[in-house]
């Protein structure tokens, strides 16, 4: 049976940007671009409508932003995975877009390949955070208040150890392989416990996951193994 494209919406105010976009994803066989936005709300409509799998979304546009539209298309029965676009490497909107449920980051002047690397690795239930954009993610954590509420710590405590185990490798920032070879478990295996794990702790995708893993005391950054510190 044939696997359909990645379905993909573009969205940015420019629109010499999204066709611009729009070429590079036209020259894989596997993507494919369902429709186009010029801003927030044409976004969240075409979302509604055409339920893409990945938005690759600007993170600055008109009639709400990149972060409210993130937020919106968070809520959305199935929502897609999304990959936010900005000028710089390290935005100071970045951390709250992950917060709102973002998958990716990009640059605007992003080659081709990594921008086809990116929908994929997205669509797959994969994160796509830069080391640099996760180390500022990280650091705006360490230097806020990274204090568990009393819901997230009771979410964890549901947790079974081998669901601890996936989540400490996956706050490390390691891809469903990756733990998959650790744990010496099958990567369709992997994904199962990453889905439970997200509907248990109650968060939109990994991201958010590894950033309480973090708080949580499983991990920390650049670490390369869990730590002992219970939650």
């Amino acid at each position: 049976m044939t696997t359909p494209p990645i379905s993909v919406l573009l969205v940015d105010d420019d629109a010499m940007v999204r066709t611009h976009l729009r070429t590079i994803v036209g020259t894989a066989d596997d993507i494919e671009v369902i429709g186009e936005a010029a801003d927030g709300e044409a976004a969240i409509a075409q979302a509604l409508e055409r339920m893409p799998d990945v938005v690759v979304l600007d993170i600055f546009m008109p009639r709400k932003d990149g972060i409210a539209v993130t937020r919106a298309l968070a809520d959305l029965p199935a929502p897609p995975e999304v990959i936010i676009l900005t000028t710089f490497a390290l935005d100071e909107h970045i951390d709250e877009a992950v917060r709102a449920g973002a998958s990716g980051f990009l640059r605007k002047d992003t080659p081709p390949r990594d921008l086809l690397h990116a929908i994929r690795v997205v669509a797959a239930g994969e994160a796509m955070l830069s080391p640099s954009v996760t180390r500022r993610v990280l650091t705006a954590v360490q230097d806020g208040d990274d204090s568990l509420t009393p819901a997230e710590r009771e979410r964890l405590m549901t947790l079974t150890g081998r669901e601890r185990e996936v989540f400490s490798l996956l706050g490390q920032g390691l891809t469903n392989t990756d733990i998959a070879g650790r744990l010496h478990m099958s990567t369709s295996t992997v994904k199962l416990h990453v889905s439970r794990l997200l509907a248990k702790l109650d968060v939109t995708n990994r991201v958010q996951a590894a950033l309480l893993a973090y708080r949580a005391g499983l991990t920390a950054p650049d670490s390369t193994g869990p730590n002992s510190r219970t939650p």
